[in-house]
């Protein structure tokens, strides 16, 4: 069985429209008029234990929604989903005790309160045995190395050592599955990279499922090897990262350093798009069909120093692929499977 499945999950918001003025006002008493709004639309797919999921949409394309069914804050209106075998909003207490939801922009723990009362304070909701608190805390402790952070009030601590800790909370009664929405929004980089290395490390160490959501690029390619993509509340891509960028990543991007200053002749002769030129380095991007013929004459004809060549990167991937979404119209169910590749129907 898989550890999530999802099967059509609809949710549908009526929204009140009020007319403008004070007779729109009157009108609104009498009869009032509202909007249906999808914010998921026949959502289906299927996450095997063990799996770290990287779902994917622009602002507003029904990721949280999602989320939130999956953890049983929200009842669908249509639609069924399972989450470990259990109907995630009938709330069973045995489902409560075996999944985890962290949202960046919510804080789980008490602001007043030193970090170790927090979660002292989780231990009793949770009915945690003492003992396998004390293990479970302080494995978590060393893996993020905030352990001289424990007696500091949760309001005193920085950006990066509170989502630390609400990481400790969310995973203290050792969940199977973890819901993460958004778990990097405004760390620094060198936050981001240690959150990362310590996700990593545990889903690989305790195999527990994990979904995240995050509009940060770097989170997804170094966590997860598959994406879910979703817009206007359809799925419209499931499988491989690599998939994307093989289907959206047409160019290249060549960096060549020159012995001397001769950049200018170079771009004359070799016929890539510019992206940044200084005295003695050109940044070109270069349709992936012709890089080699690019680099031979180029490496001919001028005195190069040193040649890279890279992928376009996966965030510019994604904004492509969510700047054509936004040209045409959402794509019904069939017509996004037949735009697919087969591997990702």
């Amino acid at each position: 069985m898989p550890a999530i499945e999802a099967r059509g999950l609809t949710k549908v918001y009526r929204i009140y429209k009020k007319e403008p003025g004070l007779l729109g006002a009157v009108r609104g008493l009498l009869r009032r008029r509202y909007d249906a709004t999808r914010a998921a639309d026949g959502v289906s797919f299927t996450i095997e234990e063990g799996e770290f999921i990287g779902f994917l949409g622009p602002n507003g394309a029904g990721k949280t929604t999602v989320l939130k069914m999956l953890a049983g804050l929200l009842h669908p209106t249509e639609g069924e989903a399972t989450v470990l075998g259990f109907v995630p909003w009938e709330r069973a207490a045995a489902f409560k005790r075996q999944f985890a939801l962290l949202m960046g922009q919510k804080n789980a723990l008490w602001w007043d309160l030193p970090a170790r009362e927090s979660l002292e304070l989780n231990r009793a909701i949770y009915e945690i045995p003492a003992a396998q608190f004390r293990e479970t805390v302080g494995a978590l402790v060393e893996l993020l190395g905030v352990g001289d952070k424990m007696t500091t009030m949760v309001r005193e601590l920085s950006l990066g050592e509170r989502m630390k800790m609400e990481l400790i909370a969310a995973l203290l009664h050792r969940p199977r599955v973890l819901f993460l929405d958004e778990p990097t929004i405004g760390l620094d980089v060198v936050a981001q990279k240690n959150v990362r290395e310590f996700l990593r490390e545990y889903n690989a160490r305790h195999r527990i499922t994990t979904v995240l959501t995050s509009h940060y690029m770097g989170d997804i390619e170094a966590l997860c090897r598959r994406v879910i993509v979703i817009d206007h509340g359809k799925i419209f891509f499931d499988g491989a990262l690599e998939e994307i960028t093989d289907r959206y990543a047409s160019d290249k991007i060549l960096t060549l350093e020159f012995d001397d200053a001769r950049p200018d002749r170079a771009v004359e002769s070799c016929g890539g798009a510019l992206l940044e030129q200084t005295p003695t380095t050109l940044r070109l991007r270069v349709p992936r069909a012709e890089v080699a013929a690019v680099c031979r004459r180029i490496l001919g004809e001028h005195p190069v120093k040193d040649l890279e060549v890279q992928e376009t990167p996966v965030e510019d991937v994604i904004r492509k692929l969510f700047a054509e979404r936004g040209v045409e119209s959402p794509a019904t169910g069939a017509q996004a499977a037949e735009a697919l590749p087969a591997t990702a129907r």
